[in-house]
């Protein structure tokens, strides 16, 4: 949290980069000083351009996932000296006429473009993505995802395999798990005894996950078991069956789903009706792929 912080006060301008590239963008309206609705009002004026709610919003949206969860009362004083210092810049690279230097053009052309493809993509989805659609994404999602089984277990991690054949020899000798795990493990988790909490197979790698799904519950693993990690003693506490996510649960997953569709249904509408030529990176023309 600390270092998003850090980023917004005192990184150079290209920490921002989407807000740079929408203040470049518009500046010619804002400079125009347009009427901005009473819901994103004016937030700042820099020698007469009219800075707004949707500014500041566009910058925090740039940050990075977790600086993004700070509160904004936290975040607006950083993003809004941010927001001035840009507008600054920007005016004083447009009087020297850099808006029409050959190289910011071009790159302006690429941020359009892309600007141009998400809105394109983003209204398609948007209107695929209707209540009926999800719900007929839930139902075959949900014969597909069917109901998951969890392993609430514990593990010891230790660098060698005469290690943790030692740790389990102390286990069969009456050893407390957890104790053994503080005192031994070098995984974070060890200060907890070595609890892992419920996990499904596809939350760890496979070498371990097959070892906890075969060992029985109340049990430990009599073999040390081998990752990238290094060598694991693993207890399993207990076993469920976790239920199928609700229709409500799945809206995130449902929605994906329908946007990877979309967007290869899209695509492959596009192509159709294109004349695509492609060339190496010798100028020569590639063959027309399969």
């Amino acid at each position: 949290m600390t270092q998003g912080i850090a980023m917004v006060s005192s990184a150079p301008f290209s920490a921002l980069p989407a807000l740079v590239v929408g203040l470049a963008l518009a500046g010619a309206a804002l400079a125009a000083n347009p009427p901005a609705p009473a819901a994103d009002p004016v937030v700042a004026r820099v020698d007469g351009v009219e800075l707004h709610r949707s500014d500041v919003d566009a910058a925090k949206n740039a940050l990075p996932p977790q600086a993004q969860q700070m509160p904004m009362e936290k975040l607006y004083p950083l993003l809004l000296d941010r927001l001035v210092d840009n507008a600054l810049v920007t005016a004083a690279g447009r009087k020297q006429h850099l808006d029409q230097d050959p190289e910011v053009q071009r790159q302006l052309k690429r941020d359009e473009d892309q600007l141009v493809e998400r809105a394109y993509l983003e209204r398609a989805i948007d209107k695929a993505t209707t209540p009926q659609a999800l719900q007929a994404k839930y139902q075959v999602w949900i014969k597909q995802k069917g109901p998951e089984e969890e392993v609430h277990a514990r593990h010891i991690l230790v660098k060698s395999e005469d290690e943790a054949k030692s740790v389990i020899g102390q286990l069969e000798k009456g050893g407390d798990f957890g104790d053994l795990a503080k005192k031994y493990s070098t995984d974070p988790a060890g200060a907890s005894g070595g609890d892992l909490g419920w996990f499904g197979r596809n939350d760890m790698v496979p070498e371990f996950a097959e070892a906890a799904f075969s060992t029985p519950k109340g049990q430990f693993t009599k073999k040390p078991v081998k990752t990238q990690f290094g060598w694991h003693v693993i207890e399993v506490i207990d076993k469920r069956t976790k239920a199928a996510p609700s229709f409500d649960e799945a809206q995130p997953e449902l929605r994906n789903l329908i946007a990877r569709d979309v967007i290869a249904a899209q695509l492959a509408q596009l192509k159709k009706g294109a004349k695509i030529e492609t060339f190496g990176l010798d100028g020569k023309p590639l063959p027309p792929a399969k």
